[in-house]
Formats: structure tokens, C-alpha cells, sequence
């Protein structure tokens, strides 16, 4: 009598494996990354300030910087205006800034005697011309200052220094410091120099 046969069991499958887990390990264990600090809040730079512009004049008292070396003059309350307090100071001013103008046109001097020679070469000559024009040029607008200044030095005598020219009111004590061989108040310096444009256009 034939033994039936057993049926074959069916095979469980087996379960299918995490794609993670069919990865070979790496050698190195990784890391968890750790969590990021919160970033500080960035300060704001402090704002450059721009460059002053370069003064068209050496910066006076009226800056807040001695002039010449003459510290600014303080006025007093109820001083009277142009006293002799007042003239001494602006008198001082005017010498000492005289004196410094003459030693730069005994310097220029100097220089253009020490300087001049007779380059063969014509670029350096004309180097050498362009120089001194320069510095002839300089010299003479320094020239023109020092009679404004002596004249400022007789307006001082003759008790008319600073008063102006044109409408005889005080020119003012901080325009002075700014500009001690001014002869016109403010108004009529602006005026003058409207006209001036009026007429070179």
C-alpha cells in the first residue's frame, strides 16, 4: 500500500530586512550631529563717519582750535565789542600769523636757490620749472595775505578793525577768530559774492 506523502510545510518567508540594516556598517560609529546654538543676534557696526572735508583755510579758533597758537578769545558778558582786551588778542593773531607767512617765503627762497639746476635731461627740467611755478604761485598768494594782514594791523591802530567796510556794523567776534583780515560782515561778504558770480557769468 503506497504511504502518502506529507505535504511539504510552507516555508515562511522570512521578513524583509530595513534597507538600513542591508548596509554594511560603517567602520567609524557616526556621530549625532548636536543641536545648533542659537546665533548671538549680530551687533550693528557703529556707522562710519565720513571725512571732513580738507579746510580751505588752517582751521582757526573758531574750530575750537588755537590759532597760531593763540587760544580763542572768551567773550565776557555785557564786554564791550572791539575793547582793548579784544584788539590785543586779534593784534596777536595777526603778528603771529604774519610772522609764520614770512618764514615760509624765506623757506620758498631757500629752496628755489638750493633747487635750481641745469638738468640735461628736459623731462626733469620741465619737472623742475613745474615746481618752482608752483611754489612761485603759492608764495604769491601769501604775498597778497601779508598786506591784508598789515592792513588788518592798521585798521587796529586807527580803531576801525572790525567794523565793516561796507554797512560800518560789528563784523563779530567768532567771524574774526574765523578769518581775521575780514572787512565785510557776513550779509554783505554774501552779497558781494552773488555779485561776483553775476558778473562772471
Amino acid at each position: 500500500m503506497p504511504v502518502a506523502k506529507k505535504k511539504a510545510a510552507p516555508k515562511k518567508k522570512a521578513p524583509a530586512k530595513k534597507a538600513e540594516a542591508s548596509k554594511k556598517p560603517s567602520a567609524t560609529p557616526v556621530k549625532k550631529a548636536a543641536p545648533a546654538a542659537k546665533a548671538a543676534p549680530a551687533k550693528k557696526a557703529p556707522a562710519k563717519k565720513s571725512a571732513a572735508p580738507a579746510p580751505s583755510r588752517p582751521r582757526s579758533a573758531a574750530d575750537g582750535f588755537s590759532f597760531h597758537g593763540i587760544e580763542p578769545y572768551q567773550e565776557k558778558k555785557g564786554e564791550e565789542y572791539m575793547n582793548e582786551t579784544q584788539q590785543k588778542h586779534f593784534r596777536a593773531i595777526l603778528i603771529a600769523w604774519k610772522k609764520e607767512l614770512m618764514e615760509e617765503v624765506d623757506r620758498t627762497l631757500h629752496y628755489l636757490q638750493d633747487e635750481a639746476a641745469n638738468f640735461p635731461d628736459p623731462n626733469d627740467r620741465a619737472s623742475q620749472e613745474s615746481d618752482f611755478t608752483m611754489e612761485l604761485r603759492t608764495r604769491d598768494r601769501e604775498r597778497k595775505l601779508i598786506k591784508k594782514i598789515e592792513e588788518s594791523l592798521s585798521a587796529i591802530d586807527n580803531g576801525e578793525y572790525g567794523y565793516c567796510e561796507s554797512c560800518g556794523i560789528e563784523i563779530g567776534v567768532r567771524r574774526l577768530e574765523a578769518r581775521p583780515t575780514a572787512t565785510l560782515c557776513i550779509d554783505c561778504k554774501t552779497l558781494d559774492e552773488i555779485r561776483e558770480k553775476q558778473r562772471s557769468t
